[in-house]
């Protein structure tokens, strides 16, 4: 059996090839389940992550989150669906879905996916 991270991934291209806008809808979205931490900071759940593939930005959403908090993970799925966003589930292949993706990871130079928040020193 596999140790890789179950999630799937909404991905900031819609079905007709368009990167999705604002630029910021990823971070937006992670922002709609953030906590605040003892410390009183705000940090993006640990089951719902922005992330940047090439150019594209995305959101990974952990699959234990269906367990954890149905309702958050059909809104998140909802909101996938009714801005016609691509998806990716666990068991597809990430290239096979995105035209743009051969292009923009050529362009990162190996930074194929990284953790937007992290890239910008923030989170746990």
């Amino acid at each position: 059996m596999s140790d890789a991270p179950r999630e799937i991934v909404i991905i900031g291209i819609t079905e007709s090839g368009a990167h999705f806008r604002p630029s910021d809808w990823a971070e937006r979205l992670c922002g709609v389940l953030s906590l605040f931490g003892e410390d009183q900071r705000i940090s993006y759940s640990p089951f719902v992550r922005p992330r940047l593939s090439g150019n594209v930005r995305c959101v990974a959403v952990d699959m234990q989150l269906v367990q954890i908090n149905p309702a958050a993970f059909e809104f998140l799925l909802g909101f996938a669906r009714d801005n016609e966003l691509r998806v990716r589930h666990p068991e597809e292949d990430f290239s096979k879905l995105d035209p743009v993706s051969a292009d923009a990871n050529a362009q990162s130079a190996g930074n194929s996916e990284e953790d937007l928040d992290s890239k910008r020193g923030g989170g746990p």
